[in-house]
């Protein structure tokens, strides 16, 4: 089964809070299995603006560089994953970026890494994996 990030679950690895050793477990075991994560642009963009916003350019560019060493695949978001996250939008009271990661999953028949709270209003939709 396919592993999809959201933000908060990168953000949870990056700052090194409560929930890193299960994130870090999943990248050791997806770089020993050649199995990477996927992650949208949408939710990689909001880990970017949170980064520069909060901790400045320098530490982005920090950032960037542990990002592409980790078993993650940026998936860009087409014309599919956009309506599929509109049509959670529309229904559900989640953030637009969290619709994202919910939709990449739905679509891969993945799960969603996470421990954004925003997502047990999808919990009946896709799978989700706690953090």
């Amino acid at each position: 089964m396919k592993k999809i990030l959201d933000s908060h679950a990168l953000m949870i690895f990056l700052e090194k809070e409560p929930g890193f050793e299960k994130i870090e477990s999943l990248f050791i075991d997806a770089t020993q299995k050649d199995n990477n994560l996927l992650m949208t642009t949408v939710n990689y963009g909001e880990v970017y603006y949170i980064v520069l916003r909060e901790c400045g350019q320098k530490k982005l560019n920090e950032i960037k560089r542990i990002i592409d060493t980790l078993p993650i695949d940026i998936i860009d978001a087409d014309k599919n994953l956009a309506e599929q996250a509109a049509l959670f939008k529309a229904s559900k009271k989640i953030s637009y970026a969290d619709c994202f990661a919910a939709a990449l999953a739905k679509i891969n028949s993945g799960e969603v890494i996470t421990g954004d709270e925003e997502f047990r209003a999808l919990e009946k939709e896709v799978k989700i994996s706690w953090v």
